[in-house]
């Protein structure tokens, strides 16, 4: 069981991050253990199509038998959304006394290099990264960011109404928050680690199956823990109704306006959508301007949701949650 024991200024210094890198590298367990996520196996068939054998088998020899990682290989982002060269160059800079130390704790019982071969390793381990990158991930990166973004406003709202509990309360069952302290269990890892004034850095992602903090006690504390609507990732965009309610808004106001039963930002309506998020917003305006939809701030993100006007107008086709 790894812990993080954090207290008033760690909690207001909690905060999110978008980090490529780090999905590309924890994606390359989808590669190794097809089972571990059914959701992903479309993406692993179209990545073992486009990745050269040879990068196949070093990206995948990164995975320790117990599914560890070499923590060289994510450093924590320095500000909200880095790009994948900004993470990589760090990486690419790392020590090869770290790189060792990482590779011993991952990999155990594989042999560990010596220096010189660290230094080799850890260059043709970025490599193959950057190509995996330009080919399986950086397609569909808009994509990811949008269900990760969406995740973001979820966790932030769960804080705003019920503090660090309510935040952590669904996030994963290997989670539990008691009186200032995280716990994380089913880790290899077996350590307590005092936030003492840091902060706790939290990263949705999409290719996570359990939540994971860094292997060693003494990197900043960071917790990656799986993203809520990674099942809707790969969907087809929904297809629009063919009731009255499309030939009076119309197509894709339609299918908008059925997505609004909920609470919903523009970029988790855009991703479920598959359009641009500014063509969301032109259709939100006239929704609004009509009476169709109400809108309310959630931090940085303004949320948008069917009206009680816009409710009986949705009855004939879907009965909105409480409504008549």
């Amino acid at each position: 069981m790894i812990s993080f024991e954090l207290g008033v200024e760690d909690l207001a210094d909690t905060r999110f991050a978008l980090a490529p890198l780090d999905e590309t590298v924890l994606s390359l367990r989808v590669l190794r253990e097809p089972g571990l996520y059914a959701l992903h196996l479309p993406w692993r068939r179209s990545a073992l199509a486009r990745l050269d054998p040879h990068d196949t088998r070093l990206l995948t020899s990164l995975v320790g038998r117990r599914r560890a990682l070499p923590d060289f290989l994510t450093p924590p982002p320095a500000t909200f959304a880095p790009t994948f060269e900004e993470q990589l160059s760090i990486a690419r800079r790392a020590p090869p006394g770290v790189v060792r130390r990482d590779l011993r704790a991952a990999l155990v019982p594989e042999p560990v290099p010596d220096d010189d071969a660290a230094i080799r390793f850890r260059d043709a381990a970025c490599d193959a990264l950057q190509r995996h990158w330009q080919l399986t991930i950086e397609p569909l990166w808009p994509q990811i960011r949008l269900v990760l973004e969406a995740d973001m406003t979820y966790r932030a709202r769960r804080l705003a109404v019920g503090g660090a509990r309510l935040l952590f309360a669904d996030m994963h069952p290997n989670l539990r928050w008691h009186e200032g302290v995280l716990f994380i269990e089913q880790m290899i890892g077996c350590h307590h680690v005092a936030v003492s004034g840091r902060g706790l850095l939290l990263m949705p992602s999409v290719f996570a199956h359990k939540p994971a903090p860094p292997v060693h006690a003494e990197e900043p504390p960071r917790l990656t823990y799986p993203s809520r609507g990674v099942a809707t990732l790969w969907a087809p965009a929904p297809t629009p109704d063919t009731t009255a309610l499309v030939a009076l808004l119309g197509a894709p106001r339609a299918a908008l306006f059925d997505l609004l039963g909920e609470p919903l930002p523009t970029v988790e309506l855009a991703r479920r959508l598959m359009v641009t998020p500014s063509a969301v917003s032109q259709h939100l305006r006239v929704l609004y301007a009509a009476g169709l939809v109400t809108r309310t701030r959630d931090g940085r993100h303004v949320l948008y949701r069917r009206s009680h006007l816009g409710n009986q107008l949705a009855a004939p086709s879907r009965p909105a949650p409480g409504g008549g």
